[in-house]
């Protein structure tokens, strides 16, 4: 398997994979402007162009965008996070010209009707209501609020009712000037594609594109941390704490995801074993390393009893404090063994290849082998991991998110407390 990459003279960049032996191939546009790109008065338009996007074009009704790809037996999708949006297709292999041209079609030629955008508006007013009622899901936008506070970063995907409320055409369409110039655009593929083929429908698809002038840079992170508590009548106490972590860019996040898989990555972690398998407190605990251009976030996970809640919080501190002195080597190994594994599992897929590639390139400019990144990842000794787990007891900011019957939970200060004494 070979990546080939090209930029035409517009900057917009194309990579692709081909992957022999499959009949399908996975491609998409994915756009370098995400929920942290926005203003705070366009806090939720990321998101809401992302359903508009789908909602017709000068050339096609929503429903015949669904049927065209549909009618090949295909699949088409579209996510918004917080630095990217992706529009991204599967289909068999010499549907492929067809696949790009309906994604170039929608990012392109979106009409944006009035009466699309208020039906969309309702779906996404539901959207928002349905992650409210789903406490494992809110908490975590209630999380990255409190380590981020006032600052784009922190701002949920989805946006507060109010904004989402009151967009209109006119901030779609400006949304669209700033952030979606040719150069901030990747095309990525994966699986069976023909690279000149790709090459030459990107160049008549997007290649008369202007340049356009860079938009401002993303608002800095920086990690401040903070608690929410927000007290109601559920079944469960919801309990997500998160440490500050390195950046994608950073080396040590190689470090910083084993570290949290020897955690809480798997039924053999630490905090899995510990907590649910030894003691009972819990159903669901678990724990991961997430990255973001200029910082990261270590985030734990669990929900319980509220007459369990103080012990598994304080227990998980305890843990993460001995983490830091004992790791073993065979913990850390397991954890390697784990990370490796889960990618190149993934990799057989052309959809995750295809994610990567474009990852890759947006973070580097380049797409770095399998094996540098085994590399990187074998590197990683048991020194390096109780290292970073010193480094996150006593030097990392800290946010804490609690929902649900958590009157009598410990406050943050206390559980901070508990990794220095």
């Amino acid at each position: 398997m070979t990546v080939q990459q090209h930029t035409l003279s517009n900057g917009f960049r194309i990579v692709t994979e081909q992957m022999p032996g499959l009949k399908s191939a996975s491609l998409g546009i994915w756009v370098m402007a995400g929920g942290r790109h926005e203003r705070p008065e366009q806090n939720g338009i990321a998101h809401f162009l992302e359903h508009m996007a789908f909602k017709g074009t000068d050339r096609r009704s929503a429903l015949q965008i669904a049927e065209e790809i549909e009618d090949v037996g295909g699949y088409i999708n579209a996510y918004t996070s917080r630095e990217m949006t992706a529009y991204y297709a599967r289909v068999l292999e010499n549907d492929v010209p067809l696949a790009l041209d309906v994604i170039a079609d929608i990012l392109l030629n979106p009409v944006f009707d009035q009466n699309e955008i208020e039906v969309e508006r309702g779906v996404i007013l539901q959207e928002i209501g349905q992650s409210l009622d789903t406490p494992d899901d809110i908490i975590f936008d209630w999380l990255q609020e409190e380590a981020f506070p006032d600052q784009a970063l922190g701002r949920t995907i989805l946006g507060p009712t109010e904004r989402v409320s009151s967009f209109a055409r006119n901030d779609l369409s400006n949304f669209v000037g700033e952030h979606y110039g040719p150069d901030q655009m990747i095309l990525s593929a994966a699986g069976a594609v023909d690279p000149d083929q790709l090459l030459a429908l990107a160049e008549k698809l997007f290649g008369h594109l202007p340049r356009r002038s860079r938009p401002p840079a993303a608002q800095a992170a920086a990690f401040a941390g903070g608690e929410r508590r927000v007290v109601k009548g559920l079944e469960q106490a919801h309990f997500a704490l998160a440490f500050e972590g390195p950046n994608y860019r950073d080396p040590g996040i190689y470090t910083a995801q084993i570290h949290a898989i020897a955690m809480g990555g798997g039924m053999s972690s630490r905090l899995f074993q510990e907590l649910r398998e030894n003691r009972g407190l819990c159903y669901t605990i678990f724990a991961q390393a997430g990255a973001y251009a200029d910082t990261g976030m270590m985030t734990v996970y669990a929900g319980t009893s509220a007459e369990d809640l103080a012990e598994l919080a304080t227990l998980t501190m305890d843990e993460m404090k001995r983490a830091a002195d004992d790791m073993s080597a065979e913990e850390v190994a397991r954890a390697r063994a784990q990370m490796k594994a889960g990618m190149l599992m993934g990799l057989e897929s052309p959809s995750n290849r295809a994610e990567r590639l474009a990852r890759m390139v947006a973070i580097w400019g380049e797409v770095p082998t399998i094996d540098d990144t085994i590399a990187r990842i074998d590197a990683v000794t048991t020194g390096d991991v109780r290292a970073f787990g010193g480094e996150l007891i006593t030097s990392a900011g800290t946010a804490l998110a609690l929902y649900g019957p958590v009157d009598d939970a410990p406050e943050l200060d206390a559980l901070k407390a508990r990794l220095v004494a």
